[in-house]
């Protein structure tokens, strides 16, 4: 396998290993499925499938200092033929029809894709991962830039600035379930930046059950009160910013 232009964030980790894991982990069955339920399938056959785009989409977040074409191209080298279901005489578009297939799919398959395959995967063997017979989670968030539009303005917002100026771009706010021991996304909320961290994880309880322990910040504990029982869900480790 020949994969051109490729360079990993981390050197440690080959190309071919990142593809291997992609078709085991999702197979080109539950991409179709997916496909279906949010009414994406094609009518007819055409340069970029939605499957491929599915998975130019996935690989972006890997390779996202590369181009939309380089990553592209690479997927369709590295990928066997059942995942890309291309051609012999596939040719690359160009960046514009990729965009234009990107939108096209949009992100009601990607949330389904994400709901219907990430689960926590740590073992009995994997380190940190368990204590006291309770799978460790944690809690976390961060921001991140958008494209400067009027629509991510509106939705999203800008963050503070001062008199007189405005940021150069929207934030999104990012809320995460996070399983301690692989460091695996184990569910996400994304809303807009004004929306306070504290606010959105409380959501994310609806991914922890009671074999778990959740360690989270003493102040979001505190907005849990009275709202969530979350006593008979979970064990919760709360530690204050502070203590740390």
């Amino acid at each position: 396998m020949q994969l051109k232009e490729f360079s990993l964030i981390n050197p440690k980790l080959e190309a071919s290993l990142v593809f291997q894991a992609i078709q085991t982990v999702i197979s080109p069955e539950i991409i179709d499925q997916e496909l279906e339920k949010s009414n994406s399938v094609e009518e007819r056959k055409r340069k970029l499938p939605a499957s491929l785009v599915v998975c130019l989409v996935i690989a972006m977040s890997l390779w996202s200092s590369d181009s939309m074409g380089t990553v592209l191209k690479n997927l369709v080298n590295g990928l066997n033929r059942q995942w890309t279901k291309l051609g012999q005489y596939w040719q690359t578009p160009n960046s514009s029809s990729i965009t234009t297939a990107r939108q096209k799919l949009g992100c009601q398959v990607m949330s389904r894709l994400f709901n219907s395959i990430v689960r926590p995967q740590a073992t009995a063997k994997t380190p940190g991962a368990f204590l006291g017979g309770l799978r460790v989670m944690a809690v976390d968030g961060t921001v991140l830039d958008v494209p400067d539009s009027q629509a991510n303005a509106r939705v999203f917002g800008y963050p503070g600035s001062r008199k007189g100026t405005r940021a150069a771009f929207p934030k999104v706010r990012v809320v995460l379930l996070i399983e301690a021991g692989t460091h695996l996304i184990a569910d996400a909320l994304i809303c807009p930046y004004r929306i306070g961290e504290r606010v959105r994880a409380l959501k994310l309880l609806r991914s922890v059950s009671e074999s778990m322990l959740l360690m989270w910040d003493a102040r979001i504990a505190f907005l849990s009160n009275g709202q969530h029982d979350t006593s008979s869900r979970m064990s919760v480790f709360r530690q204050s910013a502070r203590q740390c």
